[in-house]
């Protein structure tokens, strides 16, 4: 049986010894000390992660949640409800950009149909795991009962866990869900603090209008249900999104096992903002992959205490910016194992 409390307790803090010796490792291969830059940062972390001074990346596998939203309804998307099944189907098909970004830096894609709002044939590439089709309308009372949002949440937890069973030790995180932007302001608005007018941006790219019902929706959303910082599964059970809770849950499995995740964008980052207010050492498992066009991003990014490795001018979504990333925290770590030291290629070491 899923114990959330339990969960939480088994996130610690990362290996500082670890940590300590692989920067004394990093220090001595041939390069000024410091020149890699966040590439040293990295591998550094990821070693804190792991607990082994000279970790390796054997099997990267991007996790992609999908799900619909109740809040579509008033009118917050460029784009209709169905776009999310499609889109699912082309995921399939293997003809989005994740896909191609996928095979580019040769990472597993697992698909997940954790709460779209239509059923789908059998394939062998998707992971049935619908908690409801779809959420409810925030704006009318909650987006998820408090036992869809934990079960999203458990699902995440298993699909993470069967990833790490099969060898995986890179875990890349992405979402699709029409109008997912919404739920991820909401989010982001309940835990800073600050208006939604100010961090709420275009999503797919909303003309004005419909940003001003997009500001509108998430307010009233607020008003209706009245979320908590305090309690982050409520206020995720009342303005967020099923694929948000799925991701949550894999990021929860992910520290809990000691393997780093590599966050997407805004939507990924409002259940990496979740899973860090349930427990603040999960930011800790965390490496930003790059800081989204999403005008909202930059503040999560600073609430969850990490800093974007990329900065490309993305705001597609899906895992791209994340699956980009994983290649460079996979080349950090080839530095730090296959680099030379000083004292093993011959070479004199800076003056004392």
């Amino acid at each position: 049986m899923f114990d959330l409390e339990k969960v939480l307790e088994g996130i610690t803090p990362l290996e500082e010894g670890v940590m300590e010796k692989t920067q004394s490792r990093l220090d001595n291969l041939t390069k000024p000390q410091g020149s890699l830059g966040v590439m040293e940062s990295i591998a550094r972390k990821v070693a804190g992660i792991t607990g082994e001074i000279t970790p390796l990346i054997r099997q990267k596998t991007c996790i992609l949640m999908a799900g619909d939203h109740g809040v579509v309804e008033e009118g917050v998307s460029a784009y209709p409800r169905e776009v999310t099944a499609q889109m699912v189907m082309n995921f399939l098909a293997g003809g989005a950009a994740m896909n191609v970004l996928s095979r580019h830096v040769g990472a597993e894609l697992v698909v997940v149909d954790i709460g779209v709002a239509c059923d789908f044939p059998e394939h062998p590439l998707l992971q049935k795991k619908k908690v409801a089709y779809g959420t409810m309308n925030m704006c009318k009372g909650p987006a998820m009962t408090p036992g869809q949002a934990l079960k999203a949440l458990e699902t995440g937890y298993e699909i993470a866990g069967a990833c790490l069973d099969r060898g995986s030790d890179l875990i890349g995180i992405g979402e699709m869900g029409i109008g997912n932007t919404t739920p991820s302001t909401a989010l982001l608005s309940v835990f800073s603090g600050v208006p939604v007018e100010q961090i709420t941006g275009r999503g797919t790219g909303v003309d004005d209008e419909r940003l001003k019902l997009k500001i509108k929706a998430i307010e009233k959303a607020l008003e209706v249900n009245c979320p908590s910082p305090s309690q982050p599964l409520e206020a995720l059970a009342r303005v967020g999104g099923l694929e948000i809770a799925g991701l949550t849950g894999v990021i929860l499995g992910c520290a809990a096992r000691r393997i780093p995740v590599v966050l997407d964008g805004f939507i990924s980052g409002a259940a990496a903002l979740v899973a860090s207010m349930m427990n603040p050492y999960v930011k800790d498992y965390l490496l930003a992959s790059h800081l989204s066009e999403e005008r909202g991003h930059s503040l999560m990014l600073e609430i969850i205490g990490v800093k974007p490795i990329l900065y490309m001018n993305m705001r597609l979504g899906e895992g791209t910016g994340a699956v980009l990333a994983m290649s460079i925290v996979e080349a950090a770590l080839k530095i730090l194992n296959e680099m030379a030291t000083f004292s093993s290629a011959g070479i004199d070491g800076p003056a004392s």
